[in-house]
């Protein structure tokens, strides 16, 4: 669950409102969404939690300059900052264009100021059945895991507004985890099944926490995501391992999964610090 801490003048204003709207944004016009409460932030309360940000990125990159033989392969986002919940602007570009590899770059301003720039790889869609394998294990489905409730951890609209189901033998820094959101990414639009896959991904750094997040931090400043077929629509799985070093970093790293087994993976570099260290 990631946004960095950034100095005082650029903390966002704390006088802010989140509408209450079905969904975790609402479009303002071409380029700007406002961000509702679904998407509240775990660490503090004024800011947009990371998922659904990856999510609208993920949905605006899709909707520029759209080809049916393309499919999105892999993202990376570098998280700049603490991203205000406040309306939000998107702009995307074609950085590398093909006919069969193509390369796009999004980036989610708030205030004028980025906060979340998206790297993008677009390739060929073609029939590879032949070559197909696959070495990552599958896991039990959702329905074989029982609720987890990620309140007792986390605060926020974003986690308030998400379903766990969770393998009982998990433990600090691995777990099994099962998520799902009733809430569409944009009011009034339909979106990928890749994006709706996507906006959940970044709820992997708070699904197997090895420290408490009252006594410790540790953000993601980056989310990277490989994928090897498009996914389908509903659960999202998340078998994740946390590993943290003893000079700071860490490694969130997640194969990920849909009802119909393994579809890529997920990597989210942390920044480990004791609560009230800058």
């Amino acid at each position: 669950m990631g946004t960095t801490n950034v100095s005082p003048e650029q903390q966002p204003d704390p006088e802010f409102a989140l509408e209450d709207v079905p969904a975790f944004y609402r479009r303002l016009d071409d380029a700007v969404f406002a961000p509702t409460v679904h998407v509240q932030g775990a660490w503090r309360d004024d800011e947009q939690h990371m998922a659904p940000v990856g999510g609208l990125l993920t949905h605006v990159i899709d909707l520029h300059e759209p080809r049916d033989d393309m499919q999105l392969a892999r993202v990376s986002f570098d998280i700049l900052g603490v991203i205000p919940a406040r309306p939000s602007h998107v702009s995307v570009r074609t950085t590398r264009p093909g006919r069969s590899i193509e390369l796009l770059e999004a980036t989610l301003s708030v205030d004028d100021r980025a906060v979340v720039r998206a790297n993008a790889w677009r390739l060929a869609a073609h029939d590879s059945s032949p070559a197909a394998g696959i070495e990552f294990e599958s896991m039990p489905g959702p329905e074989s895991f029982p609720a987890w409730h990620a309140t007792e951890v986390w605060e926020g609209g974003y986690i308030r507004g998400v379903e766990f189901r969770a393998d009982p033998e998990r433990r600090p820094g691995r777990t099994r985890t099962w998520i799902r959101s009733p809430h569409p990414l944009v009011e009034g639009e339909a979106c990928s099944p890749t994006a709706d896959l996507i906006r959940l991904v970044d709820t992997a750094n708070g699904i197997a926490v090895r420290v408490s997040p009252q006594e410790w931090m540790f953000p993601n400043v980056d989310l990277t995501i490989h994928l090897f077929r498009e996914p389908v629509r509903g659960w999202v799985g998340f078998d994740t391992k946390v590993t943290m070093g003893t000079t700071g970093m860490g490694l969130t790293s997640t194969t990920l999964h849909d009802e119909l087994g393994p579809v890529g993976r997920a990597e989210q570099l942390l920044t480990v610090r004791p609560i009230g260290k800058t």
